[in-house]
């Protein structure tokens, strides 16, 4: 088993290789003066179960052409088998046809990987489920309701918190997270988004008031979404708002819009590199996926069960 890793999310392939104390591949992944991508690897390879890591995120365009030559390198290098490890997946968002004359660019993507040179590919916390099913190898989607799940145990008492869905598309991940909680009570923000990147909540479905309120998401992007449903949450009387969101993107002024709103906390993972802005934000904390990454290559390398790590 090796462990190679691109340059979108370096920390966190660190972190992997070491929970599996294993050392990372030595390998160069960097640019030519025209910004093409040049890749060597300076380790015997050949017959390897080898997993790359790569978040395809901000540049998004550059870190997924960095994994599928990495991908390419590691084919023409004769791995026995190759894991597409990729933490954040970029283009999820894209997953249908909202429109006439839209891609699907989520299937596009997947089929890059796959012609790339990938036997299999690892995530987390898809924004849609059924983009498992763009690829035509063996998909593994990882959940990180446990690692949100133990840390909102530690944080607070269950018996006085509600778990908030931001829209109606993520009531599902907000009652997963509910069951695991005890079935605590569950709320729904319904919104109306007029255009891209902008929302305008409507209305709160379910008791909030005199209740700490925790919201629930996949993707923080803007944060408009969060921000102005953690300010209707406080008009209605909750007590407090946070929320738990895997990729926190956070684009353009969406840190300063953070610390600027309502929200008590914002708790993201690091399957995005964390900036520093990110790092300074006073209502911003970072939990590691690293071990949930770690044990699932390993179950994957040893070909034993990966579900069993949600039971």
């Amino acid at each position: 088993m090796k462990v190679l890793a691109g340059n979108s999310n370096r920390p966190l392939a660190e972190a992997i290789a070491a929970y599996l104390k294993l050392p990372l591949t030595n390998a160069s992944v960097r640019r030519f003066a025209d910004m093409e991508v040049f890749v060597e690897i300076h380790e015997n390879v050949r017959g390897e179960d080898v997993f790359m890591f790569q978040s395809t995120s901000f540049p998004a365009n550059d870190n997924l052409m960095e994994l599928l030559v990495c991908l390419d390198a590691l084919k023409r290098a004769s791995a026995r088998r190759i894991t597409a490890v990729i933490p954040y997946f970029g283009y999820a968002r894209q997953d249908r046809k909202p429109g006439p004359r839209t891609p699907i660019s989520a299937k596009l993507v997947a089929n890059l990987i796959t012609a790339a040179g990938a036997h299999r590919v690892l995530t987390a916390d898809l924004h849609a489920g059924q983009i498992q099913g763009f690829f035509d190898i063996p998909t593994d989607n990882l959940f990180t309701a446990p690692v949100l799940v133990k840390d909102i145990k530690e944080q607070f008492n269950t018996e006085d918190i509600v778990i908030v869905s931001p829209d109606v598309g993520g009531v599902v991940r907000a009652r997963a997270i509910a069951k695991r909680l005890n079935n605590v009570d569950l709320a729904i923000v319904d919104k109306r988004r007029e255009r891209a990147g902008t929302s305008e909540v409507m209305n709160i479905i379910g008791d909030v008031e005199g209740r700490i309120c925790i919201m629930v998401d996949d993707i923080v992007d803007s944060a408009g979404t969060l921000c102005n449903a953690a300010e209707a949450l406080m008009e209605q009387g909750a007590v407090s708002v946070s929320a738990y969101v895997t990729h926190g993107v956070l684009s353009g002024g969406a840190v300063a819009r953070v610390t600027a709103s309502a929200l008590k906390n914002l708790v993201i993972t690091d399957t995005i590199l964390i900036t520093e802005a990110v790092r300074l934000a006073d209502n911003i904390r970072i939990i590691s996926v690293a071990p949930l990454f770690a044990e699932a290559a390993r179950r994957i390398s040893e070909e034993s069960s990966v579900s069993s790590l949600f039971d």
